[in-house]
């Protein structure tokens, strides 16, 4: 229990950054679907950005885990594991960004976005310093300093948000100031966003100069970068199909909704998705104080009934975000402009994902603990083909509801095969008793609230 309350403690002061920051910037949705010119314009913010998500997956290819993993062991020397991911994902990302920015016409063709190369080249930067700063994020979950850790994001938070305010309603106010009109292009709209997000990013990665010069403790090793790689790699297509299972739906319905209102459509799905956010919210604050103090017990001997415990609390907590979101929804849905609420009838579909989302990170660990990496990886390809085949069959004549069904049938499936498949090779007594008991009383509250609705 004493271990449950350490975990609950480092789990709220991460939540300062993760609930709060991400409350912060789920308040920039109605900024954008209230000010952007169109809901054109928010499909354009809803895609780009959900290619950010799989990229910055890609150009940290599992190291942040790998870190947690080889600084806790014992033959290892911690300061050498920092020093050698740091200067692996820095040379990785600055290649990435070169890349990119050389080749962004191109790049902006193929997506749709031709006369906009500047938002792939704004991007691309922004995604190398995200991927470059989250290993000495990492290291300050490492050290457990979740105060500095916290301080920084929020910082990165305010800074955007105060970013976004000046320049898309700010500016427009006072573009007849010529300090203004020098620079200030009111027609560049939506552009904004991305200026506002790589002048942040850049303030954030700075603040993280301490913890990049701590790397100086340790040296850089190519053989052990060999070992982090074989380690690492399998979580690559693990975080690789995994993102996508979560992007997927932002990232191709441009491609497979071929209505002319395409655009618009992915606009009014991806501001109802950002009214689920706040169940992401939890689950990602649980991850961040979950991971480390998984990885530091997992040699004690009680260390399968706290990962019980574990379970059958989040499971309790998702669950009430859950109702709590549905039955309030009415009040939710202001959050967003008015002409994006013909979406809302996905947002308890996209609950339902995260709680399945939620439960399979909790899941997950077993073949993180016995270096079965593998396996994550056959999960997060399973459920990519789940994904990209329901997607393709049903979006085209469904829309974007098909997009969140998808995600909903992909989480359920890969949970059920790593549960079943997890206590072959590390069995955990999971308390189902409680926990069959409080999902049963949820689905039967929603259901009670769904026929009351619509009598």
């Amino acid at each position: 229990m004493a271990e449950m309350k350490t975990l609950a403690k480092d789990t709220a002061i991460y939540g300062v950054s993760s609930i709060v920051g991400k409350f912060l910037n789920w308040l920039l949705v109605p900024l954008y679907t209230y000010v952007l010119r169109s809901q054109a314009d928010y499909g354009i913010v809803t895609n780009l950005y959900a290619w950010t998500a799989l990229l910055l997956v890609i150009l940290t290819y599992g190291m942040e885990t790998g870190f947690f993993r080889f600084a806790n062991r014992e033959d290892k020397n911690s300061a050498d594991v920092y020093m050698t991911i740091l200067v692996s994902i820095f040379i990785t990302s600055a290649l990435f960004a070169t890349l990119c920015c050389c080749f962004s016409h191109p790049i902006a063709a193929w997506l749709g976005y031709e006369g906009h190369e500047e938002f792939i080249s704004m991007l691309a930067v922004v995604v190398a310093m995200d991927a470059f700063a989250s290993i000495p994020f990492a290291y300050l979950r490492y050290k457990q300093r979740p105060i500095r850790f916290a301080v920084l994001k929020l910082l990165f938070v305010a800074l955007n948000i105060a970013l976004n305010i000046f320049f898309l309603i700010l500016c427009p106010r006072i573009q007849h100031l010529s300090i203004i009109s020098a620079w200030y292009n009111a027609d560049y709209g939506v552009g904004y966003v991305f200026v506002a997000n790589i002048i942040a990013t850049t303030i954030q990665t700075l603040f993280l100069l301490p913890e990049i010069l701590d790397a100086r403790r340790g040296r850089f090793s190519a053989s052990l970068l060999r070992e982090l790689l074989r380690y690492s790699l399998p979580l690559l297509v693990l975080g690789v199909a995994g993102i996508m299972n979560q992007t997927l739906d932002r990232i191709l319905f441009p491609f497979l909704y071929t209505q002319p209102d395409a655009q618009e459509q992915l606009g009014i799905y991806g501001a109802c998705f950002k009214v689920a956010m706040v169940m992401m919210m939890f689950t990602q604050a649980f991850r961040y104080a979950y991971e480390p103090y998984v990885f530091s017990k997992h040699k004690d001997r009680k260390s399968v009934e706290a990962y019980a415990d574990a379970m059958k609390y989040y499971i309790i907590f998702s669950l009430l975000i859950l109702l709590g979101m549905v039955f309030y929804l009415d009040l939710l849905k202001f959050i967003i402009a008015e002409n994006y609420w013909s979406g809302l009838r996905v947002v308890p579909v996209v609950l339902w994902t995260y709680v399945f989302q939620g439960v399979y990170f909790n899941l997950s660990f077993w073949y993180k603990l016995t270096d079965r990496t593998q396996w994550g990886a056959y999960f997060s390809l399973l459920g990519l083909l789940i994904t990209f085949a329901l997607q393709v069959i049903f979006v085209p004549s469904m829309g974007y509801m098909a997009s969140a069904g998808s995600s909903l049938v992909c989480y359920l499936v890969i949970m059920l095969l790593s549960y079943f498949i997890g206590q072959k090779y590390m069995p955990i007594p999971y308390d189902f008793k409680s926990i069959g008991l409080y999902t049963l009383l949820a689905v039967a509250c929603l259901t009670v609230s769904h026929f009351t609705a619509h009598t």
